[in-house]
């Protein structure tokens, strides 16, 4: 059970969830900086620089794993092993989207889209229109600070300013979502943040709202140890000391530590979809982004990335 949430929280691009997208984009602005980078996302560090909270933009020092390595080589492991991650996480749901565009699916959606600017910097097929789902002022930001910097979506790209909590399918059909054409849906850095009760209902609505053909792509929710989780957290307040990131690194006091959630895959099966999972850590070692830490990461602490199709 999360320590910082309740069922009916809220928040905004600096608080709470929402600051944990603006983590997720400063990764994916230094990823995109690499020479051999993965992905590639110009409006990254953008999003981050402007989102006021100061606390990220640490990430974006090129420099921060060398710094950190000065302190604790084992930290900078962890740091870089978590940027990797983040990197092959966007890899392999940016290769999912485009197999579905060929596939000839022209309507997307993404359910808590936070700062993903897929919208913006994917090339999508004529006449494709991408929903993004999240709480009003985050896709407030997001819309207003790209516009600012002349950025303009490469598809149709339409908001549904609503909590996943309350009746979204309503709002996403009053947006003009389709319900009997395929859709391709995505559940990336959600799960986790959503008790065990939440995300089966949420693939429920899911489910409802795909015509056959539909595909979904989604990351669950790790499970870590009791005793690891501990150990991580004392390591993370540390470095949020020393590089003035107060409790910016406690993540995880946002999650929802439910080891009874149903596994994903399994679910999608048993209600009419056909669903393979990629483990993240076997997506790292293929794309040669894991690293070697001096403890072998617990498995089972690391999502799967399930992808399936609407039979």
């Amino acid at each position: 059970m999360s320590s910082l949430r309740s069922h009916d929280d809220t928040w905004d691009i600096a608080t709470s969830v929402g600051s944990t997208a603006v983590m997720v984009a400063a990764a994916r602005a230094g990823e995109t900086e690499r020479e051999d980078a993965l992905i590639n996302d110009p409006y990254a560090r953008i999003l981050v620089a402007g989102a006021g909270t100061g606390v990220w933009d640490t990430l974006l020092d090129n420099d921060f794993v060398s710094k950190v390595e000065d302190l604790d080589a084992e930290a900078a492991q962890i740091f870089a092993h978590m940027g990797n991650y983040q990197a092959v996480r966007t890899h392999f749901f940016d290769a999912y989207f485009a197999r579905a565009a060929q596939a000839g699916i022209r309507q997307v959606v993404i359910l808590a889209s936070g700062l993903d600017s897929r919208a913006y910097r994917l090339e999508w097929p004529a006449g494709t229109t991408v929903y993004e789902i999240d709480q009003p002022k985050v896709l407030e930001y997001k819309a207003e600070t790209l516009a600012a910097h002349g950025a303009q979506p490469s598809a149709q790209r339409h908001e549904v300013a609503i909590d996943l909590r309350q009746d979204w399918p309503k709002a996403l059909r009053e947006a003009g979502f389709d319900h009997t054409v395929p859709t391709a849906w995505l559940a990336e850095g959600l799960l986790m943040y959503l008790p065990a009760d939440a995300q089966d209902r949420l693939f429920e609505l899911v489910t409802e709202l795909s015509a056959p053909g539909s595909r979904l792509a989604a990351e669950t929710a790790g499970v870590s140890s009791a005793d690891r989780r501990e150990a991580m957290r004392e390591r993370f307040e540390k470095f949020a000391d020393q590089f003035n990131m107060g409790s910016a690194l406690a993540v995880a006091d946002l999650m929802y530590e439910d080891p009874d959630r149903a596994d994903v895959a399994e679910w999608l099966r048993s209600h009419g979809w056909q669903a393979e999972g990629a483990h993240s850590l076997d997506e790292m070692r293929r794309l040669d982004r894991l690293v070697q830490l001096s403890e072998e990461p617990e498995r089972d602490a690391f999502s799967t990335f399930v992808t399936a199709e609407k039979l």
